[in-house]
Formats: structure tokens, C-alpha cells, sequence
């Protein structure tokens, strides 16, 4: 008798079945990265401004972060059902949805990051001449990207693994196969489709780190000068036992 097959014995890890699902695995794939690639830079177009409003007008502040923290706390199949009737069934509900879900993350680490410029840095570019666009693009902003980017690793990472939810209207990427492969109990579409999302919030957060490193090159200088400072201070220190003793 000849051994059954890892998809007739049902296995949680199967081989045949990404052979002969590929195209599927890769369909819902890109859909995924496709629905969670257009809610972060949506949501980040959107939670800049909200920021500039929040620190430029002190009294819209409260509202603002009051107002993106309830969004973030109405459960995800209230939200699609009541996006729903405006978009249809779409991929839209999934984006707005997804969207609104990122803008406490965002709008606060923006917000915080600008915040954290020291006041004498400011002072010192407007004494340059800098006008309110350039301070803030050509000093703050940069200044700032190390929570900025802080806050997007985040909210990526959380919409990556949100977009699942999706599946309730039929876009939500790989969360598609995993509604489907619970409703069959099919083991290895169900794994198979949960370890691609992992590994591509993984990866979403590894090329963030990077890209932050890319465009933060003074935070690696002041790094290898904070470690060389300690080492000074341990090397002083031995020396000044040693003489004592």
C-alpha cells in the first residue's frame, strides 16, 4: 500500500500543497502586501498633518489624540460594518478601516518626535534665516525621524497582521486563505498562510530599521562615540585603581 500524501493525511506542514498552491500563496501575497502598502502610506499622509495641527495649536491636541485613540478601539467587524454601506464590499472598507487603526500609532510618535527637537536647535536655525517650511523640513523632520520611523514600524507590523481581518469581506490577502483553511480545517493552508504573514511583518520591520539607519547616519556616529566615551571612563577607572592600590 502506498503512503498517503502529507494533503490526504491532512498534515500542518506540507510541502505538496505549496507546490500546488503557488499561485494561490502568491495571488494572496501580493494582495496583502498590496492592502497593508496602501493603508501605512495613506495613514501616515493623513497623520502628519494631525500632528502639525496637534503641536502647532495646543488646544487641538486633546482632540485630535482622543479622536484617533477611540478609532483604534472600535473592534475591527464593527468598523467594516460600518464602512460597508459608504464603500461596498471592497477592498476600500480594508484600507479605510486599516487606515484609521494607524493614525493613534502615527500621530503620536509624530507628534512626540517633533516635540523632542531641542528648543536651542530651533532658535538657532531661525536665527539662520530659516522660515517655518524649511525648519521644519530641513531641521525638525530629520531631527525627529528616529520616533517618526519608531511609530511606522509599528503601525506596518500591526497592519500587516490586521489586514487578516479582511477576510470577512473577502480582501484580506493571506487572511483569506486562513479563513478558509479554518472553515475546512485545512491544517497546512492554515499554517502555511499564518507563516507568510509573520514573515512578511518580519521583513516589513527589517527594511524599516534599515531605512531608518539609511537616513539617520548621524545616530550611528553619536552611538560609536557614546561607546567609545564609556570605554575611556572604564580605561580611567582601572587606571585610577591601579593607582591606588
Amino acid at each position: 500500500m502506498s503512503a498517503r500524501s502529507c494533503l490526504e493525511a491532512n498534515d500542518w506542514i506540507c510541502g505538496e500543497y505549496v507546490r500546488t498552491r503557488g499561485q494561490e500563496l502568491l495571488d494572496a501575497t501580493v494582495q496583502h502586501v498590496g492592502i497593508t502598502l496602501v493603508s501605512v502610506v495613506i495613514g501616515l499622509l493623513i497623520a502628519f498633518p494631525l500632528a502639525l495641527v496637534a503641536r502647532r495649536w495646543r488646544a487641538a491636541a486633546g482632540p485630535v489624540l482622543g479622536l484617533t485613540t477611540i478609532l483604534y478601539t472600535v473592534p475591527s467587524l464593527a468598523m467594516f460594518a460600518l464602512l460597508t454601506p459608504v464603500f461596498g464590499v471592497s477592498a476600500a472598507v480594508v484600507v479605510t478601516g486599516l487606515v484609521l487603526y494607524s493614525l493613534t500609532v502615527l500621530v503620536r510618535n509624530i507628534l512626540a518626535g517633533l516635540e523632542s527637537v531641542p528648543r536651542e536647535v530651533r532658535e538657532a536655525a531661525r536665527g539662520m534665516g530659516y522660515g517655518p517650511v524649511k525648519l521644519l523640513f530641513g531641521v525638525e523632520l530629520p531631527l525627529a525621524l528616529p520616533a517618526l520611523t519608531a511609530g511606522l514600524r509599528i503601525a506596518t507590523v500591526s497592519t500587516v497582521a490586521m489586514t487578516t481581518i479582511g477576510a470577512v469581506v473577502g480582501y484580506g490577502g493571506l487572511g483569506n486563505l486562513i479563513s478558509s483553511g479554518m472553515e475546512g480545517f485545512f491544517k497546512a493552508e492554515v499554517l502555511t498562510a499564518s507563516v507568510l504573514c509573520v514573515l512578511l511583518a518580519v521583513v516589513a520591520d527589517v527594511l524599516l530599521i534599515g531605512l531608518q539607519r539609511l537616513l539617520t547616519p548621524w545616530t550611528r556616529a553619536q552611538a560609536r562615540a557614546r561607546s567609545r566615551a564609556r570605554r575611556e571612563r572604564r580605561a580611567a577607572g582601572r587606571t585610577a585603581k591601579k593607582a591606588v592600590a
